[in-house]
């Protein structure tokens, strides 16, 4: 099997997915496809005003146009009403190509939580999970279709890989959302999308310039951007070392987000493959680096499983390794797993994961038990398998 061509040297699962000891899962549908079309967001300033003049436009349109898309999370260039009307359909499908379509969407938590099932430009099926809480909304979104890294327990692992996603389409999902909300398609009435997570199908650090350019665009303020703040963002990664040393250097004060799952290599490399090319240490000295650059403590993500990894030894463990670094750096998230379709995983009993928040919090450990919403629509964390039903 061969790993999927990649657009740089900085992209993808790149120095172990051709010579270390782990190789991307691709999904049996993996080709080599054409690319989106190319969205207002997966241009640069330069590339905007090019294809503004290419249309007879001035430059101070392409200022229009991103204030409709960042400001107003309009695409509807027929309502432009500061447009010109002879122009608008030709600037709707020279910036703003449809890239993602709702094929259906799910809404439990007495319609706090809503999974959205997209279909792409491909074909391709991806989803989002948009989560209301008292004080914060949060979206949860995907950056690849399907997901290489393999890990057992997790169906959009068992996917494979079928391809990266476009800038554009990442960022459509933020629209969207911050759509409803604003309009309030969401339960509690009008609010305003303030969190998102790079948690849902992909591994974003095997998609990084995409993602990147994302989180810029997300993050920068309007008509740059939608003006979500930077702490208010999370990039996840299952421990992809030089995708976290890249974002290291970037000084952007995300949230960095490690799928821990285990404590020791051992048991790592049964529930993460991704463990046989960059093992614990080196995961765990690349994320403290990035507390030490950004002062922001990073997630520990750790998926409770019956038997497997809940039992006191493994919290001590794991409460060892990172009080290793001797400072308040981590925080860990223990998840109940979410079960999936056929899996023998299972979640731990109540007792076990009482006590392995209790052992890591006598170690000086911060640790939340986190919360599974979406559960029953297999909307959590480790649930997004992209079926229409």
């Amino acid at each position: 099997m061969t790993t999927p061509e990649i657009d740089t040297p900085e992209t993808g699962i790149t120095p172990g997915g051709t010579s270390g000891a782990f190789r991307d899962v691709l999904s049996k549908d993996h080709a080599r496809r054409g690319k989106p079309p190319l969205h207002f967001v997966d241009m640069t300033p330069a590339q905007r005003i090019e294809k503004a003049v290419e249309l007879g436009l001035p430059k101070f349109r392409v200022k229009q146009l991103a204030n409709h898309y960042f400001g107003h999370f309009d695409v509807n260039a027929a309502e432009f009403t500061d447009f010109p009307a002879a122009k608008r359909d030709e600037a709707a499908a020279a910036f703003f190509p449809h890239l993602i379509t709702e094929v259906t969407r799910q809404v439990a938590d007495e319609g706090t939580t809503i999974k959205t099932l997209w279909k792409l430009f491909d074909g391709s099926l991806i989803e989002s999970v948009l989560m209301r809480y008292p004080t914060r909304t949060t979206l949860c979104i995907s950056s690849q279709v399907g997901c290489g890294m393999g890990c057992p327990f997790c169906a959009t692992g068992k996917l494979g890989l079928t391809r990266n996603m476009s800038t554009g389409e990442i960022v459509e999902q933020v629209r969207v959302a911050a759509k409803m909300m604003r309009d309030g398609e969401v339960a509690g009435g009008e609010g305003r999308l303030s969190n998102i997570v790079f948690m849902g199908m992909g591994e974003p650090m095997g998609n990084y310039n995409s993602v990147l350019s994302a989180v810029r665009q997300i993050s920068a303020m309007p008509p740059e951007g939608f003006g979500i703040s930077a702490r208010n963002i999370t990039v996840s990664t299952v421990g992809v070392v030089p995708g976290i040393k890249k974002l290291t250097a970037e000084g952007i004060p995300v949230r960095l987000a490690v799928s821990l799952h285990a404590p020791s290599d051992e048991l790592r490399d049964e529930l993460v493959p991704m463990n046989k090319r960059f093992n614990t240490t080196q995961v765990l000295d690349a994320a403290h680096d990035y507390w030490l650059a950004s002062k922001r403590r990073v997630s520990i993500e750790y998926a409770l499983m019956r038997g497997i990894n809940d039992q006191a030894e493994h919290a001590q463990l794991l409460a060892k390794r990172l009080n290793h670094y001797g400072d308040n750096w981590a925080h860990v998230n223990p998840i109940p797993l979410n079960p999936i379709e056929g899996s023998k995983w299972t979640a731990s009993k109540p007792e076990d994961e009482k006590q392995f928040l209790e052992i890591l919090h006598r170690a000086g450990i911060a640790a939340t038990l986190r919360d599974t919403r979406g559960q029953d629509i297999d909307g959590a964390c480790g649930q997004l398998a992209a079926k229409e039903r």
